[in-house]
C-alpha cells in the first residue's frame, strides 16, 4: 500500500513569492487537540481488609464521581488485576482540557475510595496530525482525533528516542516511521494509536495498540522488534496489558 504525506503533499512548490496570488486573506478552521491521559492506579492491601458493606458504599461513592465527568470527557476503565504487579487499573481518558482532567483526579482522590489507591503511573499527551494516511482511507477518525475504546484489550507503550535518532535528518526519521506503520498495517485486527508526548515528560511518544485478541499483538510486537527504528528506542520502558471492562466490574476485581 502506498502511503502519502499529506502534510508534504499540501506544501507550495519551491520558488519565492513575494505577495500572494490572492488579495483576500485565507480562513483555516479552528482545529482543536485531544489531550490523552493514561492513569495507573494500584489498590492498598489495607482494602481488602474491609468488610463488604463498606466497600459497597465506597465503591458506589467513587462510581459516582467518575460518571458525572463522561458526558465532558472520553472515558474507559480496564482492569490490570492478574496481568501486571505495578496496577490493578486504569483510566484512559481523553478530553479538550486538561483542568477537567484534573479536577476529575482531585475529586476522585477525595473519596473514601480513592484514598486506598496509589498512582504508579500517569502518562499525559496530545493528538497530533497523523503524518501518513493511506489514500482513500476510509474511517471515521481525522487527523486530528482518535477513536477510542473499540477493542478489549489494551497495550500501552511509552516511547522514548535515544540521542542518535535526533541526529539523522528528518526524511530519515520519518522513512522509518513509515516502515513501522507499514508493519502495523498488516494486522488489521489491532488499532494502533499514537500520541505525542514530547515537553510533558520524558517519553516522546505514547504508543498504544487495541485488539480483541492478545497473540495478534505479540505477533506485531514481535515483527517491530526487527524493524530498523526499533534500535533507536529506550529500554526499561513499561508495557502494560489492560483488560476493558465497566468500572463497576474494575472494582469488583479489586477484592
Amino acid at each position: 500500500m502506498e502511503l502519502l504525506d499529506l502534510e508534504k503533499e499540501r506544501q507550495e512548490p519551491s520558488g519565492l513569492r513575494l505577495v500572494s496570488d490572492n488579495k483576500e486573506p485565507h480562513q483555516f478552521p479552528a482545529i482543536e487537540r485531544q489531550f490523552i491521559n493514561f492513569m495507573f492506579l494500584r489498590i492498598s492491601s489495607d482494602w481488602r481488609k474491609l468488610n463488604a458493606e463498606t466497600k459497597r458504599i465506597f465503591k458506589s461513592e467513587f462510581q459516582s464521581v467518575f460518571n458525572k465527568y463522561s458526558e465532558n470527557l472520553l472515558l474507559y476503565s480496564y482492569s490490570l488485576v492478574g496481568f501486571d504487579s505495578k496496577a490493578d487499573m486504569m483510566f484512559w481518558r481523553i478530553s479538550t482540557s486538561l483542568d477537567l482532567i484534573q479536577e476529575m483526579t482531585a475529586k476522585l482522590y477525595r473519596t473514601n475510595l480513592g484514598s486506598y489507591f496509589e498512582t504508579t503511573d500517569n502518562y499525559l499527551s496530545f493528538t497530533k496530525k497523523r503524518m501518513f494516511v493511506a489514500p482513500n482511507e476510509k474511517t471515521v477518525e481525522d487527523r486530528f482525533h482518535i477513536v477510542a475504546g473499540s477493542k478489549k484489550y489494551h497495550f500501552v507503550y511509552p516511547c522514548a528516542k535515544n540521542h542518535d535518532w535526533y541526529d539523522k535528518p528528518g526524511e530519515e526519521r520519518d522513512a522509518l516511521i513509515e516502515e513501522n506503520f507499514m508493519v502495523g498495517k498488516k494486522f488489521e485486527n489491532i488499532k494502533i494509536h499514537m500520541t505525542h508526548a514530547f515537553g510533558f515528560s520524558e517519553q516522546e511518544y505514547l504508543v498504544s495498540f487495541e485488539t480483541d485478541e492478545p497473540k495478534d499483538f505479540l505477533a506485531l510486537a514481535e515483527e517491530l522488534k526487527q524493524t530498523p527504528a526499533n534500535k533507536f528506542n529506550l529500554r526499561g520502558m513499561p508495557i502494560y496489558t489492560c483488560r476493558q471492562r465497566n468500572l463497576a466490574e474494575c472494582l469488583d476485581t479489586l477484592g
